[in-house]
């Protein structure tokens, strides 16, 4: 049997692997279902007339990334458990963590510290935004209630994840509140086309979540985080990601009537057609072909960021 410091010795990976593992702690790529969402805000803010500062965008930007890392990182850490039980089931790789941690690359400490670093950071960024930038008096409580619902979506005590209420609000924090926030820094006031277009950005980007949440449906049951999926079961969970599909491409439809051009239209045609289509696929149970599932994981990523990238289309 090795002792602790030998396995300390066998986690020490070379550079190439811990900036790696980093990576996959970060979530890089995943960042972009929240980068993009800011920047369709801003768009608006432009089409609508506002003046659009760069040093406000960028230092907002930077602040958003701030709390998605503390998300992340604190997810890592606090669902290591379920996580390492769910690497032993499935490969999927949109869900079960990053397994940074489970396969040494960084330790549990790490991924609690910096995330608890991230949030700080994020605090730092609004207080700049709004009393060095002057973005506006609302900007502080944008930037808290992302930073509550971010940090705390793993965090215990709160630990929004196992409370089934979760996955909706990654579906708000994730649709309403960055469209909102940067609209709102830059013009200092909220639109209305805010509400219309991010009822189909919030309901794609809630199906991510549902969706990766079936390869680890055993795993979050035997460590009793209670999520939506948990509570819900795995039939009805089948039917609310079905549901929230077609009123995502319903509502896209009737938010063309606010007053949003059609310049997207080109590219949104083929993602309703995805979302219809996929819906069709879970309804009928193929999602439980673990091979199926983890395309539908992707592909459901693909329609909450095509219908993003629609929006900006349409407005620019």
């Amino acid at each position: 049997m090795k002792t602790a410091s030998q396995a300390e010795k066998t986690s020490v990976l070379p550079p190439t692997g811990r900036l790696a593992a980093w990576f996959r702690l970060s979530r890089i790529p995943f960042h972009s279902v929240g980068v993009l969402p800011f920047i369709l805000g801003t768009v608006l803010a432009w089409q609508a007339g506002a003046e659009i500062r760069p040093s406000v965008l960028a230092l907002a930007l930077a602040g958003v990334v701030f709390v998605m890392l503390s998300t992340y990182h604190g997810g890592e850490y606090y669902d290591r458990r379920e996580d390492g039980i769910s690497g032993s089931i499935h490969k999927n790789p949109f869900a079960g963590g990053s397994r940074a941690i489970q396969e040494r690359g960084i330790s549990p400490a790490v991924a609690l510290w910096t995330s608890r670093i991230s949030i700080v950071l994020a605090a730092a960024v609004g207080v700049i935004l709004q009393f060095g930038l002057k973005t506006g008096p609302l900007t502080l409580v944008f930037g808290a209630i992302g930073i509550v619902c971010g940090f705390f979506y793993s965090t215990r005590p709160l630990r929004f994840v196992e409370r089934g209420v979760g996955e909706l609000m990654i579906g708000f924090c994730y649709g309403w509140l960055p469209i909102a926030a940067a609209f709102y820094i830059q013009a200092g006031y909220v639109h209305p086309l805010v509400h219309w277009m991010s009822v189909p950005v919030g309901l794609t980007i809630f199906n991510v979540i549902l969706l990766n949440e079936f390869p680890d449906y055993p795993a979050d049951r035997e460590t009793g985080k209670r999520n939506l999926l948990v509570r819900a079961g795995k039939k009805t969970g089948a039917g609310i990601y079905a549901g929230a599909s077609i009123l995502a491409v319903v509502f896209f439809f009737l938010s063309l009537s606010g007053g949003i051009g059609t310049r997207g239209l080109f590219l949104y045609v083929w993602i309703a057609l995805l979302s219809v289509w996929l819906a069709v696929q879970v309804l009928r149970g193929k999602h439980e072909n673990p091979r199926l599932l983890e395309r539908f994981c992707g592909l459901t990523i693909a329609v909450n960021l095509g219908t993003t990238v629609s929006y900006i289309l349409s407005l620019l």
